[in-house]
């Protein structure tokens, strides 16, 4: 099995402030090292209740707009069942459920085949929490 499903963990430190941290150099590395010429699939997974994986288009707005438009349907407010942690944390647990906690993506002759636009983003609202671990697991 071990010629066929490699994994590694990425510790990713995400700050005080709502995020989307860009993957894809990350993933792209993983996959020169490990899937060389190879085709198959790469996991992106981050074990954590309150943070997701998305592909979307960075550094244009769109991952600041995806963090507007995740805030105004999950506001940080007073109305969540959840209430432990920092106001508002509640929504951070329904986050998930918008915003998977993975993503698998095609990978063929060893590169990752996202679009012109794509990157591998890791979604993280939750400003009490910001040691994130995300899995990377090559499937080929």
């Amino acid at each position: 099995m071990s010629d066929s499903f490699t994994t590694t963990v990425l510790n990713i430190t995400t700050g005080t402030a709502e995020t989307v941290t860009d993957l894809t150099r990350a993933c792209e590395e993983f996959l020169t090292r490990t899937a060389p010429g190879r085709d198959g699939l790469l996991n992106v997974f981050v074990p954590h209740a309150t943070a997701g994986i998305a592909v979307l288009e960075t550094g244009a707005g769109s991952d600041d707009d995806l963090l507007a438009a995740l805030h105004h349907l999950l506001p940080a407010d007073d109305r969540w069942q959840h209430r432990h942690g920092s106001p508002g944390h509640g929504r951070d647990h329904v986050l998930p459920a918008l915003v998977p906690p993975h993503a698998t993506l095609p990978v063929i002759g060893g590169r990752l085949q996202l679009g012109t636009w794509q990157s591998v983003c890791l979604v993280d609202t939750n400003v009490s929490n910001h040691n994130r671990q995300v899995r990377l697991s090559f499937l080929g």
